[in-house]
């Protein structure tokens, strides 16, 4: 099933699109593995991906860790954390 990926912010700048739909590999089972992934690919995804610390991650629109399981997930949104004013 097709899992649709959103970057928001300096991620979405980098990577150069704000979303994808990709089918993911069975072997990724976290987000930090999809984060991993992404890296792979090289070029702007390398840049955006390259420090998972500086991520934050939102499944379904639920806010979660790099950790979470993303079995099941229609959407799984990459952003750097946020902060208010």
């Amino acid at each position: 099933m097709a899992v649709q990926l959103l970057y928001f912010a300096w991620v979405r700048e980098a990577i150069g699109r704000d979303g994808e739909s990709v089918e993911l590999p069975e072997t990724i089972v976290t987000a930090a593995d999809l984060v991993d992934w992404l890296a792979a690919r090289g070029g702007g995804y390398a840049q955006a991906f390259a420090n998972p610390s500086r991520l934050r991650a939102a499944i379904d629109q639920s806010f979660v860790q790099l950790d979470a399981p993303v079995a099941g997930a229609r959407e799984i949104a990459l952003f750097p954390p946020v902060t208010g004013g």
